[in-house]
């Protein structure tokens, strides 16, 4: 029996003592690295800015109801209100690349909550409907900079073990802040209504104030560092964000030959290369992209395309004006309905956050998908026969009512933060800032559109057919991830870059990279260190 298990006792024998053994470190198993508390730390802070967005779009669902009473606006008018930060957003997301390269990640986030405050004021103020629009578009600027920034600097100090882990915090962020948009309007919902909405929109500037001074504790990103040639920071703050010191090594190795910083260079302050302001990357990005550059580019913006397209933001923005078609006419019951939805989201999300670095992103974004597809289904089927009957079909409207937390469920398990995960570490370093801009620019834009055409879409199509397309779009992005998108867990720089650029011949680029690393061997003596069976970097497990 015993001899089943030779690896049990790999070992030095000791003179004198019979089946006494001294472990080999190469043989023993790698350890799973300890989750780093600093890292973690640095993680949350600068996904808190998400809650910025989430706030908003919480808060708008309910605060619409109310705003269209006050000011007497239209439906068209609404739909604009409700989704125009989306597009105004799309200025900060644009300018956040450049401008976390220019005055750090640190001080972005920084700039972001200040220019998010300043647009709650003003919208907490607003006498009529221009000078509310105004605010939106301050707000919206704010925003575009935090979606932008928070996935970024959370990658670049993620060590490589719980890199997917930590990614997903914006996201979380965002499910945090739409559920306290929605306990905001059921608290604010009693007071006179020219009070009571403008303190829905007011309150949302405190988190910002709070986040703007909470940041200034966090350190700045060791990229943003090492392309400013302070080596020594940059170590500093690796070191205290990495698994092993091997792994910080190997990390600001990484960096600097990102950065074109020779690798023998290893002073405190080094003198960079001379780069350009972002034109290079422009250039490869959209211009002369590498098959490797255009995969990553794809997949990258594909994901943020179908995350907003299947009907999140339609859900959760419209969710009182879906819940009422089905049949519930009272206020608070529908404000309550909502805050049902934002808890599902957020009891989710973090279950998500469990999984991404256990599970891998591919059989959870799969599921998730899949999940959405039955229940937007399922949701268009109960509408549709609500729609049509006069009189009150109460397990009709149960059912509804089960759909649309089944949704938000499933969407939250994995589309929602695997997006975020996904296209936040698939792009090389040079190209990071860029290119997840790019991503977030065009999530803005798609989630704007659904937002600002959904009312006048539903009375369309009807309220059915409406969540009946958002299913025939989430097939098809299904068929898109099944079809494109690697996995990624788990996979080093090096092997990104070979996985990437195959398009749809990336299974077998995988299978050889399977079969190279048992060729090789998994016990440590290769450059990259070990590799566990997860696929996840182990460091410093090997003794020289």
């Amino acid at each position: 029996m015993a001899a089943g298990k030779p690896q049990a006792n790999i070992g030095i024998p000791v003179s004198g003592q019979k089946n006494s053994f001294t472990p080999i470190p190469d043989f023993d198993p790698p350890k799973k690295p300890k989750r780093n508390k600093y890292a973690f730390a640095c993680a949350i802070l600068a996904s808190m800015t998400s809650i910025l967005l989430g706030y908003d779009i919480g808060v708008m669902s309910g605060a619409g109801l109310f705003i269209q009473k006050d000011l007497k606006i239209s439906d068209t008018k609404l739909e604009v209100l409700m989704g125009i930060l989306n597009v105004y957003s799309l200025i900060g997301s644009f300018a956040a690349g450049r401008t976390s390269d220019w005055i750090g990640r640190r001080y972005t986030i920084v700039l972001a909550s200040v220019i998010f405050f300043a647009g709650a004021l003003l919208m907490g103020l607003a006498p009529n409907y221009a000078f509310l629009m105004v605010g939106r578009f301050v707000a919206g600027v704010g925003v575009g900079y935090a979606l932008m920034i928070a996935p970024v600097y959370t990658a670049e100090v993620s060590p490589a073990s719980s890199r997917g882990f930590l990614t997903s915090f914006p996201e979380v962020f965002i499910n945090a802040g739409i559920l306290l948009g929605y306990v905001s309007n059921y608290a604010f919902s009693k007071l006179p209504l020219r009070i009571g909405w403008r303190l829905m929109l007011g309150v949302g500037g405190i988190p910002s104030v709070f986040l703007a001074l909470g940041v200034l504790a966090m350190p700045e990103s060791p990229r943003w560092l090492v392309l400013q040639g302070r080596l020594g920071d940059a170590k500093r703050v690796l070191d205290r964000t990495s698994d092993s010191k091997e792994e910080a090594l190997l990390r600001l190795a990484d960096i600097k030959a990102a950065a074109g910083i020779p690798e023998e260079c290893n002073d405190d302050v080094v003198q960079v290369p001379k780069r350009s302001h972002g034109e290079d990357v422009w250039k490869e990005l959209l211009l002369h992209p590498t098959p490797t550059v255009k995969h990553i580019l794809i997949a990258g913006i594909g994901i943020h395309f179908f995350q907003q397209t299947s009907g999140i933001d339609a859900v959760v923005l419209y969710s009182p004006k879906i819940f009422k078609k089905a049949g519930i006419t009272n206020e608070d019951k529908l404000l309550l309905c909502t805050v049902a939805v934002g808890v599902v989201k957020t009891v989710f999300i973090l279950v998500a956050t469990f999984l991404l670095d256990r599970v891998g992103r591919r059989p959870l974004l799969l599921t998730s998908v899949a999940g959405m597809i039955l229940s937007l289904a399922s949701l268009g089927m109960f509408l549709t026969i609500i729609d049509q009957s006069s009189k009150q079909l109460y397990w009709a409207l149960t059912l509804a009512i089960i759909s649309v937390l089944a949704y938000v469920a499933t969407f939250s398990i994995g589309m929602g933060p695997i997006t975020w995960v996904y296209s936040s570490e698939i792009f090389p370093l040079r190209l990071r800032a860029q290119g997840t801009s790019m991503g977030v620019a065009v999530n803005r834009v798609m989630s704007g559109i659904i937002s600002m055409t959904f009312l006048s879409f539903s009375k369309a199509i009807t309220i059915g057919g409406a969540f009946f397309f958002f299913m025939g779009v989430a097939v098809v992005g299904w068929v898109f991830f099944y079809t494109l998108l690697p996995e990624t867990q788990g996979k080093t720089l090096e092997e990104m870059q070979v996985l990437f650029g195959t398009f749809f011949g990336w299974r077998t680029t995988m299978r050889e990279l399977e079969k190279n690393k048992r060729v090789t061997g998994t016990d440590g003596e290769g450059d990259q260190g070990n590799v566990n069976g997860n696929g996840q970097i182990q460091m410093g497990t090997a003794k020289n």
